[in-house]
């Protein structure tokens, strides 16, 4: 909705569907130069924040400057005055240098100009002439933007005047001046859209009835009471805003925002409903459903709480003015309550006191709170902020300071959500109205008690004790899965437990479970479950102690009564069951004596049933979801009271539950799941176990191969355990491979319904393009119910229908022209007529018809018989063929009719043309025509046609060739052709023209070639007869076909049919932007990386089709471009392919754009239509125009919030700055595109101190620079507060409009034929679904358009393309859980905005911001679905450190989801199969995902005891394990997942889906080629390690990506930096086991189940260790090599210090790596040690397998290892000591040293190998002994690290990390060393990285070579 109406130059045509981005300012210098001698800085942008109040006035300098460079002079004179004054010392930041370069300027221009700082008589002149000359009579000639300007100037030079002349002697008519100007700015303000305020000269959308309707309905102010202003005066207000600005201090900005706000919102609704064009009153019915959407939560609110809501409306009262004033007092509270926004339940808090305070002022004397008389006095600007918003405010500010930047426990700071749930409970309404600040809620913990302030009341606290979170606690645990989830592992556990009872039956038979002993032993299950239950109660306890302060005691009693409940079963459920069993022994026994035997064996039975009962009653209203639902958001005391049990009160989260339908549909797809999980659980992982197990079990061993601290263990319980615990986890993550498979096909089953891939090449698009003009009609235009039936018929279209498609698709086809997907050639082959009514049959686009002609005439001239049917027949097989003859002729015939003048000649043609029809309809044709004639009269006809669109300069000469061509034209018909073409030209005989010496056909009327319907007739016919060869292959390009196919393949899906664009629901787009590229610098684009590669010279390589487009485009004259012009659009055209600001932003203004077509074809006339919509031939049409642009503004409105456009604008830095100029060159371009920023102001207060104010700040574009339109101030800097992100959204959302919001990031692209389709999209909101609901989220699909780039680029592409696809799809329907993943979906705004906005932001644990706002709503009651007829581009990263770190956010935003208590809220309260549903596609992959690593591990080290122990060789001698292959089966599942063919699955069904399986196998072949699976096995890594370091210890944080185009090098060091924790670390620990296992282990090597999983996990290890140089372009080039390990050496070496960065020295890398050790908590550490002394397994296992043990299994071999380990590790202690002390001063003596040491170690080595028999075999395994010795000895040292540098002793710990840290890097290097030696291992890379991109023409072996032609470029 952002306006363009009345800006200049608005009636300009420009060329092509979008705009080029303005240069006004590219060329300004970027910094503030005080030595810049010609003035061309742009000095009033740079104005420091605390000199803000004189830019106004250089401003003004600016603009007159060329009008008169006098008064320029004494304006910046003014300025400096005025400077020097507001801060005379010039402490402010940048005024010193800025007065200084300001003096140096007014000293140029005083020299220059001649002009002194006192003139008056010049000031006075010109400011009356300028008041004369545009103020006196502006207002009814220039446009209200124009006179904002022009006031502001005059404005500015009264000012000036009155500092020259004193005010006493400026005559009366120059103050009568004055005054009208004061008067006037306050009707011409710089507006947004409306410019409500201005008389004269209006924009059209000032003129449409629904706005000055709302205006008029908010401007009526009769029986409000007059307001007294403080110096007792009344002033007259203007409307309901107003009123309340006054009444309770609003800011004159937040109420300008707002007004326009609700205009816009009240006008969209009420039109919608609306069958007259004309009226006056706003309709009741729109302002009532207004109020109940904006007021639906506060209500529900008032209920939960049990208080009578405020929205009162006495009788006899004017009830459209009083909800007028509730909403406009609700939206100006929302307006300026900046981070309070995420608070919706505080908003509706201050709304019941406020609105209470209205309707009292309104209908009562008596205040209800504090009981004196309601004051209709005025209150000060800001007195609402400052007394209510800045409270609340510092509030949240000091919290957010307890979170020390994320680093500090959750537990110990309350976040949004605690503030805001304060708000759920009646104790809130203890803070009173106004505020008592002094109340608990305002107290900080943090602060002590002043000796002045005396706390009195119990709502008061002690000061200093820590407020307690509210309702939930977020404690770093792994334990919250199981809290959230624990109807899933309960389940889980319950059935593993079940089946393992069944299988150890007999033959394992499920039939055994009807065995009454194995029926009985099932039921034990029932135990565990109580055990579970009470493990889940007292998590439940234990978890959220530090909120039981802020329980309600009836909230603490559940709990306590839960858990006593849990414990009564744990202890009565074994008791029973001990007494069902016959002959008890031992523990059972034990049990069976305390249940005594009144019940005997029934007992357990009773105790099953009464378990089971609240079960029983979960199931019943599982299957009454209505009833359920209406229990749980039932407000009664009687229902809370009846559901205080099963679910504890809360706000949020209460009856979520579905409707029937939808229930049976997700509730099927997991029952099918389930059965094949378990079924493939039991007969595949735990029946093939058992056996084994068994005989294991019986197996006796006591000949062990190390010291056995437990020999006399009962059953080989360690074996057992090592072999069962890799299975059970499989069992627990491989229902994520079943969801997989399920999603995949239940995904592809629904998308073929959804009519999904119908189209999708270029062949199956031309054979259904007839139909597509139909569809087009169908979905795409406005109709009545009545039109819309007619429609679905398959009647022929008319050609108002055909006209109304084509410029839809033109305007299509020549955006792509301007995107450059196409070429000039391709845009004339798909381009469509506009009028096609003079021609009987429809016009198909050339790239159709291309060939039918020459075909058509070769089958004519072939023809062998006189039939004619033979012959039409098959030309009318083809109907494109039998259309373009149709065509053909009668274009032909009007161009000859028209070309000639005499009307003899016409007659001529008219004659041939009736005897041509006569004869066809006769069926004679081929007997009075010769088809031989048809090449030459073609060739003829392609001549004429070619000299009649040509240009030419010889008009004689051209006019005799036309004739001469014309007259062999008719020759040829008339003899050639016609068999009686002589008596045609008989039956005209020649006239007096004969007298002349004229011939026929030689008078032509040239005037026609001029005319531009006419010229594109001739050009279309001229296209069709030149063409000779197949256009199958129109369009070349690939992105432009796949636009072209999903297109035309949308229009055949499902989708609301479109309302006209006044009728539509109105829209914004937000996009946040902090200070990512805008649009490329020329530098940048010729900045070359080491290998001479430019970024300019990559793309031409990537995209050869569209650079050659480009340069066609730049020479074509009809585009008007210059060669200076070049440079910038090469700019854009790079930046137009990168994920830049610039890009985004002409996407989604091609809303704007198609939104004004739409607006002219729903009111233009037959003839409008059918002369096109960009003529502008008639003031009809241009009408037109302004009409669609004021409807284009009212229903959508385009904001980014640019947070530092205003520190952008002000910075010397010259990256700083362009980003600024770029921005501004945005704004000019496009004049409905809005910037919001947060402004930081610098004041000065009474101390002389500088203090800082916030602002959020709403600019467009103005004539040169931006024009500011809305400033409201904040209570501090709402950054600080949460995630940038969401604070960024949340300050700009309050200038959106219109009823939804797309949320849109800046690396997406918009389509201009996917907008067309967005208002069909937003008529989905007011479709209602199952259970009378509407929509809260729309989700839309993604295509990913990066994915060309490389091999990786295409991997994450694919992996992100299923996932917005096929993923969401079965997210959204069947199972229901679809959320917000990121955007670019679209919110229902209103919903959203009084629910606590679009995202959440609480520090940390919201750092996957957007999935909150999903969850959000769902808790909320939302309902969110996904559409996959539209589409938005997205760029993804595409090198491999870029996408590391993008895993690495979103598994650390997974692990903080894990701890939320929006998860914990659904996992609770979502029926179970939903909750399965949504554990499964949320943290539940991230947690299979560890788990899937988890297994290997398990696995690894269950075998290292086995074979270290001996234990494996005992058992394989026993011949009936040798055969058994129970775990090798079971394995084999996890190995799927682990090899990344899990991920896969989606994508070959979506590619099958979309582009054909043939495709699809061949691009699944392909990624396997290119190591996909080494890539997905990588980040499997990824996501585990940052999923569980999260949860451990935190560390989360946002992780910059970098969305640049990657094609460099990445070192080594910078490998290792960033994967040696998360990857190598790992990887080496892995490959020693294996490697161990592999030396030691006697394994299954004849089977091939077990080489597939061994093989798997070498595979996994070679991932981890060398994917990031597998995937590192020129990874394994030999120089990059050589320098990647000097650079590794250099940092390795580098010592660390202050302000050292983790990439120049290896010991602040070292110390960032701990940082998530500093911040855990002791838990953590603990958990660290403990898990650190697994690396003691191999010193203690491999020791007594050394030959120089000689067999001894004493306790004292493992001793004697220590002992020669502290040796080891005191000698070279003694080296570092000694190369410290000794290494410098006393050279010699250190030299001494070693050689003592040397001989040392030489002579202890011989008499080991001597006299003990060492062997060279035990040196090796030594090394594989102590190596992870010391390693756990460094892990347990960092987790104790305060107490090691407290004895002295980190600096040893320190030197031992950095050998081990070479060690491993050197370990690394080696292999990769190694194949850098071999050139064609290179070579064989760079084909396997850039395979993609070779198929688009890219040389990448010659530009990763550096061989580049130089001037390829230029």
């Amino acid at each position: 909705m952002a306006s363009s109406s009345g800006t200049k130059n608005q009636d300009v045509e420009v060329r092509g569907p979008q705009r080029q981005l303005s240069r006004t300012f590219t060329r300004l210098p970027t910094y503030l130069d005080p030595n810049d001698v010609d003035g061309r800085v742009a000095d009033s942008e740079m104005v420091p924040s605390a000199l803000a109040p004189i830019a106004p006035i250089l401003r003004v300098a600016n603009e007159i400057e060329e009008d008169n460079p006098k008064i320029a002079y004494l304006c910046r004179f003014h300025a400096f005055e005025k400077a020097h004054r507001m801060d005379p010392n010039s402490t402010g930041r940048g005024v010193r240098q800025f007065k200084t370069y300001l003096l140096r300027k007014l000293e140029r221009d005083e020299v220059a100009t001649g002009a002194t700082a006192t003139d008056p008589r010049e000031v006075l002149r010109y400011y009356k002439n300028y008041y004369e000359k545009n103020i006196k009579e502006g207002q009814y000639t220039k446009k209200p933007e124009d006179m904002a300007k022009i006031l502001q100037i005059a404005a500015v030079l009264y000012d000036m005047l009155m500092t020259v002349i004193p005010p006493g002697k400026i005559d009366q008519e120059t103050r009568r001046y004055a005054e009208d100007v004061q008067e006037k700015r306050e009707q011409y303000k710089h507006y947004n859209i409306l410019p409500l305020y201005a008389i004269g000269v209006k924009p059209a959308i000032m003129e449409l009835p629904e706005i000055k309707a709302a205006h008029r309905a908010l401007q009526n102010v009769e029986n409000l009471p007059v307001i007294r202003l403080p110096e007792n005066k009344y002033k007259s207000i203007n409307d309901i805003l107003e009123w309340l600005y006054l009444v309770f201090g609003f800011q004159k900005g937040n109420v300008a925002n707002q007004r326009e706000h609700l205009i816009l919102l009240l006008a969209n609704m009420d039109i919608r409903d609306r069958d007259e064009e004309h009226y006056d009153l706003l309709d009741d019915i729109t302002v009532q459903k207004l109020l109940d959407k904006i007021f639906k939560n506060y209500q529900s609110w008032c209920k939960y709480l049990h208080r009578t809501h405020n929205l009162l409306f006495p009788r006899g009262a004017n009830k459209q003015q009083l909800q007028l004033l509730y909403i406009s007092l609700y939206l100006l509270i929302w307006g300026e309550a900046s981070n309070i926004r995420f608070m919706p339940e505080c908003i509706c808090y201050i709304f019941h006191n406020m609105a209470n305070e209205v309707h009292g002022i309104l209908f009562s004397d008596t205040h209800t709170v504090t009981g004196g008389s309601y004051q209709v006095a005025s209150r000060a600007e800001g007195h609402f902020l400052q007394e209510v918003i800045t409270p609340l405010y510092e509030v949240l500010r000091k919290e957010a300071m307890r979170n020390k930047k994320g680093k500090a426990s959750h537990a110990q700071w309350r976040n949004y959500d605690d503030l805001n749930e304060y708000f759920w409970s009646g104790k809130c309404f203890k803070l009173g109205w106004p505020m008592d600040k002094s109340s608990d809620f305002f107290v900080h913990s943090d602060y002590k008690q002043s000796e002045n302030v005396a706390y009195q009341g119990g709502n008061n606290v002690t000061a200093g004790r820590r407020k307690p979170k509210t309702n939930f606690v977020e404690i770093r645990t792994f334990w919250h899965l199981y809290r959230s989830f624990d109807r899933l592992w309960i389940f889980f556990i319950l059935a593993l437990q079940a089946m393992i009872i069944i299988a150890w039956h007999e033959d394992g038979s499920l039939a055994a479970i009807f065995d009454p002993d194995v029926f009985r032993s099932v039921l034990s299950i029932f135990i565990t479950g109580a055990v579970l239950n009470f493990l889940r109660a007292t998590l439940d306890i234990a978890l959220s102690l530090n909120a039981w302060r802020s329980l309600k005691f009836n909230q603490i009693l559940r709990y306590l009564l839960k858990f006593a409940m849990a414990a009564f079963w744990v202890v009565l459920m074994p008791v029973a069951y001990s007494r069902s069993v016959d002959n008890p022994t031992g523990l059972v026994r034990f049990f069976s004596s305390l249940g005594g035997s009144w019940l005997h064996q029934s007992l357990y039975n009773y105790c099953v049933v009464l378990y089971l009962i609240p079960n029983i009653l979960a199931v019943i209203l599982f299957l009454v979801p209505y009833l359920r639902k209406t229990l749980e958001r039932s407000n009664s005391f009687i229902f809370i009271a009846l559901m205080w049990w099963a679910q504890p009160k809360l706000y949020v989260g209460r009856g979520m539950h579905e409707d029937m339908f939808s229930l049976l549909r997700y509730t099927l797809f997991w029952i099918l799941l389930l059965i094949s999980k378990l079924a493939f659980s039991y007969y595949v992982e735990i029946l093939p176990l058992v056996g084994p197990t068994k005989i294991i079990m019986a197996l006796r061993v006591g000949n062990y191969e190390w010291h056995e601290f437990f020999p006399n263990v009962t059953h080989n319980i360690g074996v057992v355990i090592a072999i069962w615990v890799p299975i059970i986890l499989v069992y627990l993550m491989d229902t994520q491979i079943w969801y997989a498979i399920f999603s995949t096909i239940v995904g592809g089953i629904s998308g073929a319904f959804s009519h999904l891939g119908e189209i999708r090449t270029l062949g199956m698009l031309r054979s259904r393009f007839g139909s597509i003009p139909r569809a087009f009609n169908l979905w795409l235009v406005p109709s009545t119910r009545e039109e819309f039936k007619q429609r679905r018929k398959d009647l022929p279209l008319d050609p108002r229908s055909v006209a109304k498609f084509s410029q839809m698709w033109n305007e299509f086809i020549l955006s792509m022209r301007m995107e450059d997907l196409i070429s000039n050639s391709e845009r004339d082959m798909l381009l469509v007529p506009y009028s096609a009514s003079d021609i009987s049959v429809i016009q198909w686009p050339p790239f159709l018809l291309a060939s039918k002609i020459p075909i058509a005439i070769d089958m004519a001239q072939d023809h062998k018989g006189k039939d004619d049917v033979d012959l039409f027949k098959k030309i009318t097989n083809d109907p494109f063929m039998e259309s373009a003859v149709i065509e053909c002729y009668e274009t032909l015939t009007f161009i000859l009719y028209n070309l000639v003048r005499d009307k003899d000649d016409q007659q001529i043609i008219t004659d041939i043309c009736t005897e041509v029809k006569v004869s066809i309809e006769q069926g004679r044709f081929l007997n009075e025509f010769r088809m031989s004639g048809l090449v030459s009269l073609s060739e003829k006809f392609q001549k004429l046609l070619s000299h009649l669109i040509s240009d030419y300069e010889d008009v004689v000469n051209h006019r005799s060739q036309v004739v001469n061509v014309i007259q062999d034209i008719m020759e040829i018909i008339t003899h050639d052709i016609m068999n009686n073409g002589h008596e045609i030209l008989k039956r005209v005989p020649l006239g007096p023209q004969s007298d002349r010496k004229e011939q026929r056909f030689e008078n032509i009327n040239f005037e026609l070639t001029e005319n531009r319907s006419w010229r594109e007739k001739a050009v279309r016919l001229h296209l069709l007869l030149n063409v000779k060869e197949s256009a199958i292959n129109v369009p070349t390009d690939l992105d432009a076909r796949r636009r072209i196919t999903f297109f035309a393949n949308s229009l055949f899906m499902k989708m609301p049919p479109a309302p006209k664009v006044r009728n539509m629901l109105s829209f914004s787009v937000l996009t946040p932007y902090y200070n990512e590229d805008v649009l490329y610098s020329e530098d940048k684009l010729n900045e070359e990386n080491e290998d001479g590669i430019t970024i300019l010279f990559y793309l031409q390589k990537i995209y050869p089709d569209q650079w050659k487009n480009f340069e066609q485009r730049m020479k074509d004259p009809n585009f008007g471009y210059s060669e200076k012009d070049r440079t910038d659009l090469i700019r854009e055209w790079v930046s137009y392919r990168g994920q830049t600001l610039s890009r985004t932003v002409r996407g989604m203004m091609y809303y704007r754009h198609a939104l004004e077509l739409q607006c002219f074809l729903d009111s233009a006339k037959d003839r409008e239509i059918f002369a096109g919509y960009r003529s502008r031939d008639n003031d009809v049409q241009r009408k037109l125009r302004r009409d669609s642009k004021a409807l284009a503004d009212m229903k959508f409105t385009y904001v980014v919030s640019c947070q530092i456009y205003g520190a952008q604008k002000k910075s010397s830095v010259s990256e700083q700055r362009s980003h600024y100029v770029n921005i501004l060159s945005l704004l000019l371009t496009y004049p409905s595109l809005r910037v919001a920023y947060i402004d930081e102001v610098e004041d000065s207060n009474s101390d002389g101190k500088s203090t800082k104010s916030y602002y959020s700040v709403l600019v467009k574009g103005g004539n040169k620079l931006d024009e500011e339109i809305y400033r409201i101030k904040l209570p501090g800097p709402p950054a600080v507060i949460g995630e940038g992100k969401p604070e960024n959204q949340n300050h700009a959302i309050i200038f959106t409009r219109g009823e939804a919001l797309q949320t849109i990031d800046m690396n997406q692209d918009n389509y201009f034929e996917e907008a067309f389709k967005m208002r069909n999209t937003l008529e989905e909101f007011l479709q209602y679904h199952h259970g009378r609901r509407t929509p809260t989220i729309l989700g839309l699909r993604e295509h990913i358009f990066t994915g060309s780039v490389s091999s990786l680029a295409g991997f994450m592409s694919n992996q992100e393309t299923s996932f917005v696809t096929i993923g969401q799809r079965v997210l959204a329907s069947p199972l229901r859980v679809r959320f917000h993943y990121g955007h670019p979906d679209i919110f229902d705004r209103i919903f959203h905005i009084t629910r606590g906005g679009i995202s959440k932001a609480s520090k940390t644990i919201n750092l996957s911001e957007d999935i909150f706002a999903g969850y959000n709503s769902t808790l909320r009651g939302g309902y969110v679905t996904h559409h996959e007829y539209i589409q938005v581009g997205k760029g993804r990263d595409v090198g491999m450190n870029p996408i590391s770190l993008f895993e690495a956010k979103v598994a650390n935003g997974n692990g903080e989801q894990t701890l939320s208590r929006d998860v914990y809220r659904l996992g609770r309260r979502f029926d179970f199969f939903r909750m399965l549903s949504f554990y499964f596609t949320t943290v539940g992959f991230y947690f299979s995902s560890m788990v899937t690593v988890l297994v290997v591990y398990m696995f690894l080290y269950g075998r290292l005891y086995m074979v270290l122990s001996g234990m494996e060789r005992r058992i394989l001698e026993d011949p009936t394990v040798r055969q058994s292959k129970g775990l090798e089966e079971a394995l084999a599942t996890q190995s799927v997942f682990q090899l990344g063919l899990l991920l896969v699955l989606p994508m070959i069904m979506e590619i099958g889906l979309e582009r054909g399986f043939r495709t699809a196998l061949g691009d699944f072949i392909i990624m396997q080629l290119q190591l996909a699976s080494v890539f997905f096995t990588f980040h499997l890594g990824t996501k585990a390690h940052y999923y569980g370091r999260t949860l451990l210890h935190g560390g989360s944080k946002y992780r910059a990506t970098g969305r640049g185009f990657v094609v460099r090098h990445e070192k080594f060091a910078e490998n290792y930096r960033m994967y040696s924790r998360s990857h190598f670390v790992k990887g080496l620990e892995l490959f020693m086991l294996l490697l161990i296992y592999q030396i030691y282990g006697r394994g299954y090597r004849s089977s091939n189940l077990y080489l597939f999983i061994t093989f798997s996990m070498w595979f996994l290890t070679a991932s981890w260790l060398f994917a990031p140089f597998v995937f590192n372009p020129s990874g394994f080039d030999w120089q990059k090599t050589v320098d990647d390990w000097t650079d590794w050496k250099r940092w390795l070496g580098n010592r660390g210090g202050i302000a050292i960065s983790p990439d120049k020295s290896w010991e602040s890398w070292w110390d960032g790596e701990q940082e998530h050790l500093k911040h855990t908590n002791k838990l953590g550490r603990l958990l660290e040690v403990v898990l650190a002394f697994r690396f003691f397994i191999y010193q203690y296992g491999i020791v007594y397998h050394l030959d120089v043990s000689h067999g001894i299994k004493n306790i004292g071999v493992y001793g004697l290892s220590w002992f020669v380990m502290a040796v080891v590790l005191a000698v070279l202690k003694m080296v570092s000591v000694g190369r410290r002390r000794f290494g410098t001063d006393f050279q010699l003596m250190f030299r001494i040293l070693k050689a003592l040491l040397f001989l040392g170690f030489v002579s202890v080595m011989t008499v080991l190998f001597v006299v003990a028999g060492l062997t060279v075999r035990d040196i090796f395994a030594a090394i594989l002994a102590f190596t992870p010795s010391g390693w756990a000895i460094l892990l347990i040292a960092q987790a104790m690290r305060p107490f090691l540098k407290g004895i002295g002793f980190w600096d040893s710990i320190m030197e031992l990390a950095r050998a081990y840290e070479c060690l491993m890097g050197i370990v690394i290097f080696a292999p990769v060393a190694v194949l850098s030696w071999f050139p064609f291992v290179s070579e064989f890379q760079t084909r396997l990285l850039f395979n993609q991109a070779f198929s688009r023409g890219l040389q990448i072996s010659m530009i990763l070579a550096g061989k580049k032609d130089k001037s390829s470029t230029s």
